[in-house]
C-alpha cells in the first residue's frame, strides 16, 4: 500500500518510482478576477468540472477532477505565485466518481471553464458554480514567468498571488462566505 503523505514517492502506473528519477513537471499560470461578459463572444469550448481534495497540507495538494467523460489525479505543490509543480495522471472514471463521493473534503468545486482564444493564447474562464457561485476567473497559462501576453479587455485585477483564488482554498473558504470580494 502507498501513503500519498510519502514526501519522495509517487505511484504511477502501478509502479513507485523515487522523484530522484522523475522530472518535475511546472506549471506556469496567472490568474484574473473577469469584469464582464464580452469574453462570451469568443468561446470556442466548454466544459463542466467537478472536482476535490483528498488530501491538503502546506506542502501539496491531492485533487481529483472529472470533466468530458474523464478523470485524472492531481499533485500540486502549495507555492504561492504563478508557476507551481504540478503532476497529472488520468485514473478511471469509476474510481474518480467514488472518491469525490465518499473521500473528498466538502464542498466540491463545481464550475464551467469556457476556453476562449485572445491575441495567441488560450484563456480559461472559470465560472463557478454551488457554495463558489458569483466568482468567475480567468487564468493563462504561460511557458515562462516572463512570457508576454495580450490581457484582453474582460480581464480585470491579477490574482495570482492571492491564495483565496486557488480552488484549493475555495473548498475551505467558499466564495459565498467571503466578506470581501474584491
Amino acid at each position: 500500500m502507498i501513503s500519498l503523505s510519502a514526501p519522495l514517492s509517487v505511484m504511477i502506473n502501478g509502479y513507485i518510482k523515487s522523484r530522484k528519477w522523475f522530472v518535475m513537471a511546472t506549471e506556469i499560470e496567472r490568474k484574473f478576477l473577469v469584469t464582464d461578459d464580452s469574453w462570451r463572444a469568443a468561446v470556442r469550448k466548454e466544459s463542466f468540472y467537478r472536482q476535490g481534495y483528498l488530501a491538503s497540507s502546506d506542502g501539496a495538494s491531492v485533487r481529483v477532477r472529472v470533466a468530458d467523460g474523464k478523470a485524472n489525479l492531481n499533485i500540486k505543490s502549495m507555492t504561492l505565485g504563478v508557476s507551481r509543480h504540478e503532476f497529472e495522471y488520468l485514473i478511471p472514471l469509476s474510481d474518480a466518481e467514488q472518491m469525490l463521493d465518499e473521500l473528498c473534503l466538502g464542498p466540491k468545486i463545481e464550475k464551467i471553464r469556457y476556453f476562449v482564444d485572445h491575441a495567441g493564447h488560450t484563456w480559461e474562464v472559470d465560472v463557478f458554480e454551488g457554495d463558489n457561485a458569483g466568482l468567475i476567473v480567468a487564468e493563462i497559462e504561460l511557458d515562462s514567468e516572463d512570457e508576454a501576453f495580450e490581457k484582453p479587455s474582460w480581464a480585470g485585477d491579477e490574482v495570482s498571488d492571492d491564495e483565496r483564488y486557488y480552488n484549493v482554498c475555495l473548498v475551505k473558504h467558499p466564495y459565498k462566505e467571503w466578506q470581501d470580494k474584491s
